[in-house]
């Protein structure tokens, strides 16, 4: 990897730890060159828009995210244990990679929901590869028989993702020291619903 290359990835990290504080929006060249102690113009010379770093920061977080949830996840068995791989790396995910402000992805969901542009357009297709990961896996659990053949996979994914959603809403806003536990029982529930039998 060029030095180039290494400074790129480098200020990718820091606006993505930034981007998890201060939104996208709150992500601005000058922010991020005084954080680095760069100047405003080597930033320029990276990335020739706010709107170019915000996707680079979202495909950044996509890069890591896969690194460090999906494909140790995968590695897991075919099946429920491929499953609560994905649910138990996808809970860790702040944390494996330093986000003071939580998820970006949720941070970033609740800013541009609303903004069309390309930012929004990217991490809705992010999103939508996410759920279609999940519902593969829940696919592949169905048909050697961890999973009733009546399951829905699109429906277990959205699921499973509403309780991410409200796990991170009560351990950020609420400060609920609980909220991981309840997360993991809202799980067990949802697969144990899934199940044979």
């Amino acid at each position: 990897m060029s030095k180039g290359e290494q400074t790129r990835e480098a200020i990718l990290d820091r606006a993505l730890g930034l981007a998890s504080q201060l939104g996208l929006e709150g992500l601005t060249l000058g922010r991020l060159a005084a954080d680095l102690a760069l100047s405003k113009s080597g930033l320029f010379a990276h990335f020739g828009s706010k709107e170019e770093l915000q996707v680079e920061t979202l495909d950044r977080a996509a890069a890591r995210f896969t690194e460090v949830v999906v494909a140790p996840a995968l590695a897991a068995p075919r099946g429920v244990p491929r499953i609560r791989a994905l649910f138990q790396r996808w809970m860790r995910w702040p944390e494996l990679v330093p986000q003071p402000g939580g998820c970006v992805f949720i941070a970033a969901a609740a800013e541009l929901d609303d903004r069309p542009g390309a930012a929004r357009d990217r991490l809705a297709e992010l999103e939508r590869e996410w759920l279609g990961t999940i519902a593969t896996a829940v696919r592949a659990a169905r048909t050697q028989g961890d999973l009733r053949a009546g399951v829905d996979p699109e429906q277990f994914a959205f699921e499973l993702h509403a309780i991410m959603l409200g796990y991170h809403h009560a351990s950020r806003l609420l400060a609920d020291a609980g909220a991981a536990g309840r997360a993991r029982a809202a799980f067990e529930r949802l697969l144990a619903a899934a199940r044979r039998g």
